[in-house]
């Protein structure tokens, strides 16, 4: 089983490397980009005992707001792959 966490920064937070890659990207040509928001995307490969324990997305959670995203100016989605 796979677990993907996404985050972003939050709506609010200013993203100079968003700004920078829209720039680029009318640079280059391609018009009509009005905002570009930058995240990063993480994999956890669990083994088959612990994607089988009822607290999977709970533990998750956890592993997202201890470690994997900075929650003041960031927001996180956690998806499950079964």
């Amino acid at each position: 089983m796979k677990a993907t966490v996404f985050v972003r920064l939050k709506r609010e937070v200013l993203d100079p490397q968003g700004d920078a890659v829209r720039r680029a990207l009318g640079t280059l040509g391609f018009a009509g980009v009005k905002d570009v928001r930058i995240g990063k995307l993480i994999e956890i490969e669990l083994d088959p005992a612990t994607a089988a324990a009822p607290d999977l997305e709970a533990r998750l959670k956890k592993m997202a707001d201890e470690m994997l995203a900075n929650t003041v100016i960031e927001d996180y989605e956690v998806k499950l792959e079964r």
